[in-house]
């Protein structure tokens, strides 16, 4: 069997790895046996490095240095505005890079949020090795359509830092409606993908056609989800803690991380209940003595709590629809995706808003890496009979005198596309200008993102406004962008693939990429490691039992020959080498043999043999 292209919906709050196998997408369960793997990252005193459930369990008494929600942080500066006004509700620590990235603090050491995101995908590699039985190399990874071109750069760099060759960055809203079209694609659909996950928002208006699945429009908040809704909660059980104690949760981060999850559960209880109970005994102790956090929090209060998040996401809603050319009753089909749409506020929101009942037919948890996955069996073949146009999801162009933006590609172009201007020098005799590559919708350039500059150089000669300099812009089908810029009079070139301003070097890509394979291989020995050494103390905790019950059957010689191998096999408990645990193993398992034999010798002496037939 040849090895698969994976399909990885990388998630704020969980992530899930999928594959194609027999004309359907299978999902590989992680190492526990669950099928979603919790996007948590942590570190222990030890040194030790935790990923999923086993990261997420520890986190109350070591929530410094437990990373959670890092696809928030993927692609973005320390002061962008989002991250500036959520640092207080982290329990670990971000901090600037020099070059205005983030980092994240812990265990003294400081981490990109790439980094971070490719120990959670190289976890995820490391499950479907072991579920497939091989190595596993590329893969087809999703992100928000929203998401603009540096985390999308971001994405790709943890991909690659975790050892996978990245065939595609796919939308997950996209995703999601191959997930669902593809047993239908002999019928016409126009379909709403509202996909409301940990920690981003993104609705997409698609039409399925005879296997033609074509993005008309997408749009979206890239921070607002299911961490904002826990927020909500946290932010109305310490205020309300507060009022009664005057005491202040927020400065103790080990209670805070109490506090988290007990929001986080008491939102997963209402989707389904009318009310319940938070509980957290002991979390704080005054002069009187321990204070316990006892509320009730009912589905109405929790939709009080969030309901301007949730009339927050029909914002953009309306613009896909306004840029599909659409209205909300020509969308015939609504798929909701991400664990928050579970919240029975949202389906009704979204089902008055389209006037039609949302799909309940695919786990919301699951369907964006079952869509990467039939992607990948588009890329290797298996499945020829669909077509996928996706767009561009923000606009793209340069800075001008002025400080103004001017568009080369417009918001929701489809995809691949390439479009060219042509500008002019501003000053006589330039010979140098700079293009500054710039992605956004407002006229102002500073209020756009900025995503890389360069420069043409030894422009002719000329009085200003006589140079002609085209510039030309290449969005591929992963929605990354290539600029490249010409000096039509002398036909001098420059062109670049763009990196953004922010995120990693391509050498510092290369060499994460190197550590992290490097650490792979250590700890996969370390797990061998650990497996032999278990095997060995079983097998001789077994074998000592069964010897110390039959060593009066044993000759003297035999009895000197297993004892020498007992004490041998106790000092390689403590080895570090393989092969001496695997030659230790071996020689438990020779001895037991002589035992068993003894077993069958004492039997048989004592005339105890089963009749012949």
């Amino acid at each position: 069997m040849k090895a698969p292209i994976l399909g990885i919906d990388l998630g704020t709050t969980n992530s899930c790895i999928s594959y194609f196998q027999d004309d359907k997408a299978v999902i590989i369960p992680n190492k526990e046996g669950a099928r979603t793997t919790p996007s948590v990252v942590a570190f222990t005193e030890r040194g030790e490095r935790l990923i999923g459930q086993v990261a997420k369990r520890q986190a109350v008494i070591n929530p410094a240095n437990t990373v959670f929600a890092i696809k928030r942080l993927i692609g973005r500066k320390y002061n962008d505005p989002n991250i500036v006004n959520s640092r207080e509700l982290l329990p670990y620590d971000i901090v600037p890079a020099p070059n205005g990235d983030i980092r994240i603090r812990v265990q003294n050491n400081e981490y990109s949020p790439e980094e971070l995101s490719a120990y959670i995908l190289l976890y995820l590699k490391e499950c479907a090795e072991e579920y497939l039985g091989m190595p596993v190399r590329e893969a087809v990874i999703t992100v928000p359509a929203y998401f603009d071109d540096a985390q999308r750069q971001a994405t790709k760099d943890a991909g690659k830092i975790a050892g996978f060759n990245v065939r595609r960055i796919l939308n997950e809203p996209t995703a999601a409606a191959l997930a669902y079209g593809l047993d239908k694609i002999d019928q016409h659909h126009v379909v709403a993908v509202y996909d409301l996950g940990g920690g981003t928002f993104d609705i997409t208006i698609l039409e399925i056609s005879q296997g033609q699945f074509r993005v008309l429009a997408t749009a979206g908040d890239s921070f607002l989800g299911g961490e904002d809704f826990d927020n909500r909660i946290i932010d109305w059980l310490v205020q309300s803690f507060f009022e009664e104690t005057g005491i202040d949760l927020r400065n103790d981060r080990m209670v805070m991380q109490r506090v988290k999850e007990a929001a986080e559960a008491a939102k997963c209880e209402l989707s389904y209940q009318l009310e319940t109970e938070i509980n957290l005994p002991f979390i704080a102790v005054d002069s009187q003595g321990p204070k316990h956090l006892q509320m009730k929090l009912t589905r109405a209060k929790l939709e009080s709590l969030v309901g301007d998040l949730i009339e927050k996401t029909l914002e953009p809603c309306e613009k896909a629809l306004h840029d599909a050319g659409l209205q909300p009753h020509d969308v015939n089909k609504v798929i909701l995706v991400g664990g928050q749409t579970r919240m029975p506020k949202i389906h009704q929101t979204v089902g008055e808003y389209f006037k039609t009942e949302p799909s309940k037919e695919i786990n919301p948890d699951e369907v964006v890496a079952v869509g990467a996955a039939v992607q990948s069996a588009i890329l290797a073949g298996e499945v020829k009979e669909i077509t996928l146009l996706d767009v561009v999801p923000i606009s793209l162009g340069v800075e001008i005198r002025g400080a103004r933006f001017v568009r080369l590609i417009d918001r929701n172009s489809p995809l691949p596309t390439k479009k060219s201007m042509v500008f002019t020098t501003v000053e006589d005799n330039q010979r140098t200008v700079e293009i500054h590559v710039l992605q956004g919708e407002s006229e102002r350039a500073y209020e756009n993102r900025s995503l890389a500059r360069f420069e043409l150089t030894d422009i002719l000669p000329a009085p200003a406004g006589i140079p002609q300099i085209e510039v030309s812009f290449e969005v591929d089908t992963n929605g990354i962008l290539n600029v490249s810029a010409i000096d039509l009079a002398s036909g001098r070139k420059q062109s670049i693939r763009v990196h953004p301003s922010s995120g990693l070097a391509r050498e510092e890509v290369e060499q994460l990429a190197l550590k992290a394979a490097s650490e792979a291989e250590e700890h996969k020995q370390m797990e061998q490691l650990q497996q032999y050494r278990k095997e060995l103390e079983e097998l001789i905790e077994s074998s000592e039992k069964a010897y110390h019950e039959f060593e009066n059957h044993l000759e003297d010689v035999e009895k000197n020959a297993i004892q020498i191998v007992f004490q041998n096999a106790k000092q390689a408990l403590s080895s570090s080498n393989l092969k001496e645990l695997e030659e230790a193993i071996e020689q438990v398992r020779r001895a037991s043999d002589i035992i068993t034999q003894a077993m069958f010798r004492m039997n048989f002496d004592a005339g105890d043999s089963s009749p012949m037939v």
